[in-house]
């Protein structure tokens, strides 16, 4: 991979920033896309951060953020410094690689990410933003695995006797009623989106927003959490247990099937986040515990 920018890319940035940027450095640290990500430098020390789309597909997720970020105002939204559209968009967000990035997590950072999106959920949300209750890929993956069981099981997360006792009741619950609602919805609520400044804690990545019940934000980012160290779900905001079906099987469903050739991290992240959802689901759900040989165990 290329360590310095492409002329396609410099051309993009100069045109979102006004200006020529003087340093250019890869930012590979997040995001599961293959959107480029750079940290750029201008005269006089400034730096921001650069978004480009440089394909298809990336390029669409990044107009609908750049019209994100227009649209929503809160302080747990970065600064968008420029934008340039045309066959390659590049969008121009303020720098927060000297922010925290989570993990580790802490009782205190737990309840900032809670208060700020309790916050997100009062904020405006644009009309064009998706609702909740018409996003059914995200409501169907215990049907997916009842329909091709395959996948899911060679991830050695249960045994086929578990999840044969088991499979009724997660299809029951994986579209649960609790939908609806007019909540400014983020939609990809994680660590590697979530960073803390002294006195902001911000949200990154706003390519997805929807609209619907808040609680949905909060239940989304509880199995990340987990993994990471933090709190079981259950310790952090209990009644957000409604959706621990759907999204166990929103991960489940996806975990085991193939590699996304330009976003290769994604099985492995919701693998990792499988191993706290599925339990979670389970307890929620009256279920025996996961038994499969994949399924971390307590020492």
């Amino acid at each position: 991979m290329s360590l310095a920018p492409s002329p396609m890319v410099v051309d993009a940035v100069t045109r979102a920033a006004g200006r020529v940027p003087l340093g250019w450095a890869r930012s590979d640290g997040g995001g599961y896309t293959p959107a480029q990500r750079w940290l750029v430098e201008f005269d006089g020390g400034e730096r921001a951060f650069a978004k480009v789309g440089t394909i298809d597909r990336t390029a669409e997720w990044l107009r609908l953020e750049q019209r994100a970020y227009a649209e929503i105002e809160g302080p747990f939204v970065p600064r968008m410094l420029g934008w340039s559209d045309g066959q390659v968009p590049a969008l121009l967000l303020e720098d927060l690689s000297d922010a925290i990035w989570p993990p580790p997590w802490d009782v205190k950072l737990v309840e900032r990410v809670l208060t700020t999106l309790d916050r997100v959920a009062v904020t405006p949300c644009p009309a064009w933003a998706a609702e909740l209750i018409t996003q059914d890929t995200i409501f169907s993956g215990w049907s997916d695995v009842a329909v091709d069981p395959g996948p899911f099981l060679g991830l050695g997360l249960v045994s086929g006797e578990w999840l044969e006792a088991a499979l009724p009741s997660l299809v029951e619950t994986e579209r649960p009623p609790e939908l609806a609602g007019d909540a400014l919805l983020h939609f990809d609520v994680r660590s590697d989106n979530i960073c803390f400044t002294p006195d902001r804690t911000l949200l990154v990545d706003w390519n997805w927003i929807g609209r619907g019940n808040p609680l949905f934000d909060v239940a989304a980012w509880l199995p990340s959490l987990a993994a990471e160290g933090g709190p079981a779900p259950e310790d952090v905001r209990r009644e957000a247990g409604v959706f621990a079906s759907a999204i166990a099987g929103y991960l489940c469903a996806r975990a085991g099937l193939p590699v996304i050739p330009d976003a290769p991290g994604v099985r492995r992240v919701q693998l990792q986040q499988a191993t706290t959802a599925l339990p979670w689901a389970a307890r929620w759900l009256g279920l025996p515990p996961p038994d499969g040989p994949g399924m971390p165990r307590d020492d």
